[in-house]
């Protein structure tokens, strides 16, 4: 399959493929009136004939991004598209020396494609009185091929542009990633701080404690080293899940459901369980839609640990018709505000940046719960 892939290269028009393999055709189909001519024209036929192979051999190698290199083919396949003029066409192949300087315009811009194009244009002014025809035949041939060539460089010069504006927004997508990523790490951090600082704090005022007891108030400051210790396990605790949290989305290779699942596992031995299901047909996820997701059960997770005094938390993934849905639900003591200390507020922008929806609140039956609906790839509400 993979010698077939220029037939699906991105950068090449899908129009050029259609033009060009329909003109190719009918150039073809002319061969075999002129093999009905008889010997005497046998000369042309091979002429011709090899000048169409040799286009199609260097169509499928012709780049259309600068950035593919092999840069000599588009003035070569110019000039065969040139020679078949010259080899026994008459004007059938102007439509294929168009797409020729199109592919330049793309390689080497507007202006190379342009000085081409009025060559060409004078060309086919001056070349039928050379070979018996009237001065007015040329001038005809050139005025249809400079009309056309005017449709062409203009349509070359949009798709340029929108090239040009995809590439910008890709940038400005990729910025708006790190700086989501900036703004995740610095709340995460700041939680970190508040948990794992305090633990530490509180553990040091203990030992502390138990220094000033050791001789007056032996048992004292035996408890204050137990209760240290106690929160020693609590600290360490707390960390292992902050690095948890802080691992790439892509857990051990994995993408999609099954990074998700991954996920839940990872907070197996943490004092609660976990469970997770897939429900519907499991379909590609874009990478941001990934990402929200992943990002909604980590939250969901980490907040029933830390905050909701849950024993079990459970996470559906929904495939449905053009949605996802992710409902994260714990047994907990719910809460007050929901939206405190979950970090929801960033959650729910991003969700809906995608076209998306995120809501948080306790259960009828307590507990809490989250819910994130997004579009699966190619469907924007």
């Amino acid at each position: 399959m993979a010698r077939f892939d220029w037939l699906r290269d991105a950068d090449r028009p899908f129009l050029f493929n259609v033009v060009f393999w329909a003109m190719t055709a009918l150039l073809a189909a002319s061969l075999t009136q002129w093999v009905a001519a008889g010997p005497a024209a046998r000369p042309q036929v091979v002429l011709f004939g090899a000048n169409l192979v040799l286009l199609a051999v260097l169509w499928p190698v012709l780049p259309w991004n600068p950035a593919r290199g092999r840069h000599w083919v588009a003035p070569l396949f110019l000039a065969a598209t040139i020679m078949l003029g010259f080899t026994g066409s008459r004007q059938t192949h102007l439509p294929l020396i168009l797409i020729a300087v199109a592919d330049l315009a793309f390689l080497y811009g507007m202006r190379v494609a342009t000085a081409i194009l009025s060559g060409v244009v004078v060309l086919c002014a001056v070349t039928p009185p050379l070979v018996g025809d009237t001065i007015a035949d040329g001038l005809v041939q050139a005025a249809w091929m400079a009309a056309f060539s005017a449709f062409v460089l203009g349509m070359v010069a949009s798709i340029r542009e929108a090239r040009r504006r995809r590439e910008e927004a890709q940038g400005l997508l990729e910025r708006i990633r790190e700086l989501a990523v900036a703004e995740e790490r610095a709340r995460m951090a700041a939680e970190m701080h508040d948990s794992v600082g305090h633990h530490l704090t509180v553990i040091k005022m203990g030992l502390e404690n138990a220094e000033r007891f050791r001789e007056r108030r032996p048992e004292a400051a035996w408890a204050e080293v137990r209760q240290a210790k106690e929160l020693t396990v609590e600290a360490l605790a707390d960390a292992r899940r902050w690095v948890r949290a802080l691992r790439p989305l892509a857990l051990d290779g994995r993408v999609g459901s099954a990074a998700l699942e991954r996920l839940a596992a990872s907070f197996d031995g943490t004092g609660i369980s976990v469970s997770f299901e897939v429900r519907g047909e499991e379909r590609r996820l874009e990478a941001d839609t990934e990402l929200v997701l992943y990002r909604v059960l980590q939250e969901g997770l980490t907040n029933a640990l830390r905050h909701a005094k849950a024993e079990h938390v459970h996470g559906t993934l929904t495939f449905g018709d053009g949605r996802v849905a992710l409902v994260v639900s714990d047994d907990g003591t719910g809460r007050d505000d929901g939206s405190r200390g979950f970090g929801l507020a960033s959650l729910a922008d991003r969700a809906r940046a995608l076209g998306g929806t995120l809501a948080g609140g306790n259960r009828p039956g307590g507990g809490f719960e989250l819910r994130a609906e997004l579009p699966l790839a190619g469907v924007r509400a």
